[in-house]
């Protein structure tokens, strides 16, 4: 298993999480036409909403834990691991928004799941360097001995 999949587990979670916060904020705010008629002040309105900011501090949270597991792991394997986050938010949507989960976004989602774990389980070239390296060092250390 990758060593780097608690952070991009975290990735996914923290995505989820500030988009349902950012859901939430903007169910406060209502009526969107109901705040200021100048847009600067409108989106300022938006943006400092609890929930929003809330949400907008978690995205860069998130998007920070990205950077970092970018910095370790091949993009082709990390980027399609964000697709769960779509999995948190539609079930968490269905139980909490009471928003609809009807048979085709249920297949949907369990198309994603089974692409996910495909990906996971192909592993990266990385890993496969890192092993290598490991097993290299290891005879090195054998043959010294």
């Amino acid at each position: 298993m990758n060593t780097y999949l608690p952070f991009i587990l975290f990735t996914v979670l923290t995505n989820a999480a500030a988009q349902i916060m950012l859901k939430y904020g903007m169910t406060q705010i209502g009526d969107f036409s109901s705040l200021h008629s100048n847009l600067v002040v409108k989106l300022l309105q938006v943006v400092f909403t609890p929930f929003v900011f809330l949400g907008l501090c978690t995205f860069v949270i998130s998007m920070a834990s990205h950077l970092y597991v970018l910095s370790k792991v091949e993009l082709s394997y990390a980027y399609p691991f964000l697709s769960l986050a779509y999995v948190v938010v539609a079930v968490y949507a269905y139980f909490i928004f009471q928003e609809d989960l009807n048979a085709m976004r249920v297949f949907g989602i369990a198309l994603i799941c089974v692409g996910t774990v495909f990906i996971a389980q192909g592993g990266s070239k990385q890993d496969a360097v890192v092993a290598q390296a490991k097993v290299q060092t290891a005879s090195l250390e054998e043959t010294s001995k």
